[in-house]
């Protein structure tokens, strides 16, 4: 495993660091790790599920049959 020795960190940051390992229930080192992954590691899609469909299936040519609604909607009732 390789080791990463990190200089000039200003007090504000080391301090902060400090207290959002705290938080966490790490050790500094263990944050900076999680920080590390969390940021390097591949990036998800992050488009909306709606988009992500759309794309999955524009190339596709197909004409779908909307069937035309004839009765109203309904309502519904709750029990109280």
């Amino acid at each position: 495993m390789a080791t990463l020795t990190v200089r000039g960190l200003d007090e504000e940051l080391h301090g902060r660091l400090r207290v959002q390992a705290a938080q966490h229930g790490r050790s500094m080192e263990a944050e900076v790790r999680s920080i590390l992954r969390c940021v390097l590691s591949p990036r998800r899609d992050t488009r909306g599920l709606g988009s992500r469909i759309h794309a999955r299936f524009e190339g596709i040519d197909a004409e779908l049959d909307i069937p035309e609604r004839k009765d109203p909607p309904r309502t519904i009732e709750f029990d109280p």
